[in-house]
């Protein structure tokens, strides 16, 4: 289908990445500018019981996690959840990030942990990943204390932070836990050579461009020779056995709409349900835009229910 009305009047205004980045003040001021852009563009989120952070120890250092719990009896499921940025921005505490965990906490009747992983280029793989298991293994370790349920642990992103959360559940497997229940991918970048179609007919023009995630990969990768393992592009994995279950929802005119399709065809080739959906008329960003589009507010609803389904069916 055609761009969403909407979507046509705010392209002339997605600039791509600046040429020269200062990594802590280009961050500063995206964040200093997500509010802003929150009022306009999306639903508040719903009233939670509780927004408390954490400081966990990860190696080399700390991370936070933003802890998100609704208003509902213990024990909970529990959903981790990673941001986007293209491994160099975003946040666990920005507005954007607490409007989707308080609709999913109250939505999908679960704690929503969102993760502070450190940013590259000043951390690159695998430091962001690592710090995701680590979230993971102390979320597993304080259940209890915690109120949630340990064995339904869940786990999600968007963008970067999908490839993060992919990643996490084949680390998981491979090293023997925590149990991962679901995945939940959201216009996921799960193959950093760009070399699938939707790199082709979407690069230019749509708000992310192929050139702009080149450069993101860079900044990310210690060395181009990692691109094609595993945990850099789970696309590309030789074994997708013994995963989570998944649904994946890509966006039309995203030049990583393909990656989305590919995974989920793969998951379910290696014997994992998959689900996948597609974004009729969304860019890559524009899933979040609830105030301003119908189209993202089935997604966030459709992301929401899948989620409590999720939950419910491993529950019983």
């Amino acid at each position: 289908m055609p761009l969403d009305p909407f979507v046509e009047t705010l392209l002339p205004s997605l600039a791509p990445l600046p040429e020269k980045i200062d990594f802590p003040a280009w961050r500063a001021e995206d964040e200093a500018k997500a509010p802003v852009l929150a009022e306009q563009l999306a639903q508040p989120g719903p009233t939670i019981k509780e927004r408390r952070q954490v400081t966990i120890p990860v190696d080399g250092g700390t991370i936070d996690l933003v802890i998100h719990r609704p208003i509902a009896d213990a024990p909970l499921p529990a959903h981790l959840y990673v941001h986007g940025g293209g491994w160099i921005g975003g946040s666990a505490k920005n507005v954007f990030t607490d409007i989707l965990a308080q609709e999913r906490a109250v939505g999908a009747g679960c704690v929503v942990v969102a993760v502070d992983y450190r940013k590259a280029p000043e951390h690159k793989f695998p430091a962001g990943l690592n710090d995701c298991h680590a979230a993971l293994v102390w979320l597993a370790e304080h259940a209890h204390e915690l109120g949630i349920q340990p064995d339904l642990i869940t786990v999600g992103g968007g963008s970067a932070g999908a490839n993060l959360a992919a990643a996490l559940t084949l680390k998981a497997r491979d090293e023997g836990g925590p149990r991962i229940a679901f995945q939940l991918l959201e216009v996921p970048c799960l193959d950093l050579t760009l070399s699938l179609p939707s790199h082709r007919a979407n690069g230019t023009g749509y708000g992310l461009t192929t050139a702009d995630s080149t450069r993101l990969a860079d900044y990310y990768l210690p060395s181009r020779d990692v691109i094609g393992t595993p945990y850099v592009s789970p696309l590309l994995a030789r074994d997708l056995s013994g995963l989570p279950p998944a649904h994946i929802m890509s966006a039309e005119y995203d030049p990583l709409r393909d990656d989305g399709e590919r995974y989920a065809q793969r998951l379910n080739d290696a014997g994992v349900p998959a689900t996948f959906t597609l974004g009729r008329g969304h860019l890559h960003v524009t899933p979040a835009f609830t105030k301003v589009m119908a189209s993202a507010r089935a997604w966030r609803d459709e992301a929401v229910a899948v989620l409590r389904q999720a939950h419910r069916s491993h529950a019983t």
